[in-house]
């Protein structure tokens, strides 16, 4: 029988070598596909770096697609490193999205400056009441925080379908399913496509660094996460700690919610997370939940996902082609993960080894 068994941390450049040998087989497996649609594969993979960095308007495309990435991310992180297993990502990126349009909606007057202030700030209020939930039952009974927060992203889910077509739906949009835009005076300022939730997300990676690394909080969640027992023998309140943990890891999640509907789509619909919850775990794991790793692989997953959309225009393959060359990519680097970590052997070398 065969076994799979952890191996020891791999040498920096076992790493690298291993990673490069991960992307090249991506874009050769890739380009089978590419050449059953019809096109050049070398073609479509300059065109994808074309797309991200061509002009300065498709770079912008490519940093706001980054940026709540990289919060999500950087939220999914904070829970992970308490092994505590945030999978609610997409729900308090709602629950955000929903606490900014509450502002909008009933203080549509404020000015521009306290206006995104209070959004932010509902914003965060309501990601981080979405984990306090799982979490307080996670501290309180032991339940378990992966299916809570599964399930809670579907609550969230049908909260704003409810609020999109029924309680707020725009009665100006002609019957349509649709929440009122968003005032001029709750958006949130761009230059050349860059808007302001790019400062935003700076200020939040150097701060987030710095409370993992250096602050007693970051201590106390990185030593729970390693050992419980450990914890409560040192005197960390376990309680309290996973809270903290979680009031953070939420409302960071919840800020890419006013991020989305102040800066990119004008407005709160179903629509607005397109799965990046989900994608921010992955990120996140593959980051070593680590923030430098975080903001690296929030930029080339978001490399992907700009150079996808692009290629589907300028070369005039289905949308399908190219969320399966994301795929695929997607696939070997997670494969690498997996080489680079864990090993197979046979029950004879278990024997042996043991």
């Amino acid at each position: 029988m065969i076994h799979v068994v952890k191996k020891d941390s791999p040498k920096t450049r076992d790493t690298i070598i291993i990673r490069l040998l991960a992307i090249l087989g991506a874009l050769l497996a890739a380009s089978i596909i590419v050449i059953f649609a019809g096109a050049n594969p070398i073609e479509l993979y300059i065109g994808i770096i074309e797309g991200c960095f061509g002009n300065l308007y498709r770079f912008a495309a490519t940093i706001q697609k980054m940026v709540p990435l990289l919060v999500l991310s950087l939220g999914v992180m904070v829970a992970f490193k308490m092994k505590f297993w945030n999978i609610g990502a997409e729900g308090q990126f709602l629950m955000g999205a929903v606490g900014a349009a509450l502002v909008v909606r009933y203080l549509p007057n404020l000015p521009l400056p306290v206006m995104i202030f209070a959004m932010g700030v509902l914003a965060f209020v309501f990601g981080a009441i979405w984990l306090l939930i799982p979490a307080f039952f996670k501290a309180k009974f032991g339940t378990n925080e992966t299916l809570f927060t599964l399930m809670m992203n579907y609550i969230a889910l049908n909260l704003v379908v409810a609020l999109q077509y029924d309680f707020w739906k725009d009665p100006g949009a002609s019957g349509m399913p649709k929440i009122a835009n968003f005032p001029d005076n709750a958006l949130l300022p761009s230059v050349s496509g860059f808007n302001l939730s790019i400062a935003f997300a700076i200020i939040l990676v150097i701060l987030i660094y710095f409370l993992m690394n250096y602050s007693k909080i970051g201590f106390e969640i990185t030593v729970l996460g390693e050992s419980e027992n450990t914890a409560r023998y040192i005197g960390i309140n376990i309680t309290k700690t996973i809270i903290t943990a979680a009031l953070i890891s939420g409302g960071l999640c919840g800020l890419v919610g006013m991020f989305q509907t102040a800066g990119i789509s004008g407005a709160l619909s179903v629509e607005i997370t397109g799965g990046l919850g989900f994608t921010a775990i992955i990120v996140a794991w593959l980051s070593g939940l680590k923030v430098p790793f975080i903001v690296l692989n929030s930029f080339a997953f978001a490399v992907l996902l700009q150079g996808g959309s692009y290629i589907q225009t300028a070369f005039q393959i289905p949308g399908s082609v190219a969320e399966m060359i994301q795929a695929i990519i997607l696939f070997f680097i997670l494969g690498s993960e997996f080489a680079l970590h864990y090993r197979f052997i046979s029950d004879k070398k278990k024997r042996e080894v043991a």
